[in-house]
């Protein structure tokens, strides 16, 4: 990684001709045993923080009875070091305020001293090379420790990866540069899952650690169909990750259950909790007597949603595909019809209807696509739709149609020639809708605001 920055006397690092100091490193004992990198503390304090039953319990850096276990010599420049570091500024002044002593003396743990020293040669190079998260986070902790701005503002600013998110998620609110760390880390991790049911992800998801998969699920932007998506992936990652039914109720019950917006549940998945055994039956009869009244609109009038961000809607959106083969698309002509499996969306289902149908204008036949809502549901919803296809030359899937409809039982909505060609063009040979003898189809819906 390279700052943007020319400032690079990187050649002067640790040469006595351009120094004026000899900075002595004393390192300590750590306070942990086996420690050997800031990443390893931060598990160590997680470790503890566990075992003590004190999500806030502190973990001091500073071992009351550290020993020195090895002392290192660097020739520094005291110009370059304190314009980069009020830390080494004030730590020069306090000691040519005194005399002239010519050694500087720094005392730090074992675990720091990876992180001081690629921090130190940042001081004089303006870069980094570096580029795994254990050892950017050790240098993160040091520039914090020792105030670098630059150095901060340089790892602030360099690409994130899902190992540095997850090890910047651990970071103690100690540490001045914390909070919008593990805002950037959140949103890296929402950005890249937030289609938790994309079957290219689910390795990676089923992967991560409890801070992980609660960064994610608390997003209001997650690409769901409803929370019946967020309410399976979230009980299918908890029976992954532990095994035993005393943890998995306790994570599920106590960290995972205030991210489920239950309210936006179906009432079908609602009555699934309600028999799931990896939740409290008092607890899962409380979470949908909640969801239910306010599906009444009865709780509304009495909660805030600012209190409770269980009651909050998301965003949700839906992406669907419909992959066609060319001979079905064939047997369509001239009065046939295609209607999908049902699919959920916003607490209702959907279906994709496909046809040959007549153009209105210039009477000839044509391909028809349309969304319609089951006649077994009940209400009403808004919502906007886009339909797509996967179009040749491209390669890629070309938005064809817009539009939004208030759907209620029985109610379809849709594009009468979505393709805007006859249906002798559309299935010919060489059509640019047929790729590889599929018609391969993208409808995208959100709820209308």
């Amino acid at each position: 990684m390279e700052s943007d920055s020319n400032f690079n006397v990187g050649f002067a690092f640790n040469d006595s001709r351009f120094s004026d100091k000899v900075l002595r490193i004393e390192v300590m004992t750590d306070p942990f045993d086996s420690v050997t990198s800031i990443a390893d503390w931060l598990r160590h304090c997680k470790k503890r923080r566990r075992e003590n039953g004190d999500e806030a319990a502190n973990c001091n850096m500073d071992g009351s009875a550290a020993t020195v276990v090895r002392v290192k010599t660097l020739h520094i420049s005291s110009p370059i070091l304190a314009a980069k570091s009020p830390f080494f500024y004030q730590l020069f002044s306090n000691v040519t305020s005194e005399s002239e002593q010519r050694h500087i003396t720094l005392s730090i743990n074992a675990s720091e001293e990876t992180g001081l020293m690629e921090l130190l040669k940042f001081m004089y190079s303006n870069t980094l090379n570096i580029s795994a998260a254990p050892a950017l986070l050790d240098v993160l902790m040091a520039a914090d420790k020792f105030d670098v701005p630059s150095c901060m503002k340089y790892l602030l600013n360099s690409p994130m990866t899902t190992d540095s998110a997850l090890l910047y998620l651990e970071l103690p609110h100690t540490v001045v540069a914390a909070q919008p760390l593990i805002d950037a880390a959140k949103q890296y991790l929402v950005d890249r899952y937030k289609d938790i049911t994309h079957k290219q992800f689910e390795e990676e998801l089923m992967a991560l650690p409890l801070s992980g998969i609660e960064a994610i699920l608390a997003s209001d932007d997650l690409q769901v169909a409803s929370d019946d998506d967020v309410y399976d992936f979230a009980l299918n990652w908890a029976r992954q990750k532990y095994k035993s039914l005393e943890e998995r109720r306790e994570v599920l019950g106590t960290r995972l259950v205030r991210l489920i917006r239950f309210p936006y549940m179906t009432c079908q998945k609602l009555e699934d909790v309600l028999t799931c055994n990896d939740f409290e039956h008092e607890a899962a009869s409380k979470l949908v007597l909640e969801a239910l009244s306010f599906k009444a609109e009865s709780l509304a009038a009495k909660e805030s949603t600012s209190l409770n961000q269980r009651f909050v809607k998301r965003a949700y959106k839906c992406v669907m595909y419909l992959h066609l083969k060319r001979k079905k698309c064939v047997a369509l002509f001239p009065s046939g019809h295609f209607q999908s499996k049902a699919f959920h969306f916003g607490g209702q289902m959907f279906f994709l209807s496909a046809k040959c149908d007549m153009d209105e204008l210039d009477s000839f036949h044509c391909f028809s696509l349309s969304l319609g809502m089951e006649k077994r549901c009940l209400g009403s919803i808004d919502v906007n739709y886009d339909f797509g296809v996967w179009l040749k030359p491209t390669e890629m899937f070309v938005s064809l149609y817009k539009s939004n409809c208030t759907f209620t039982a029985g109610i379809s909505s849709g594009c009468r020639n979505l393709f805007k060609v006859p249906w002798t063009s559309f299935i010919a040979e060489d059509s640019l809708f047929c790729s590889k003898g599929k018609l391969h189809l993208i409808v995208k819906l959100t709820i209308a605001s």
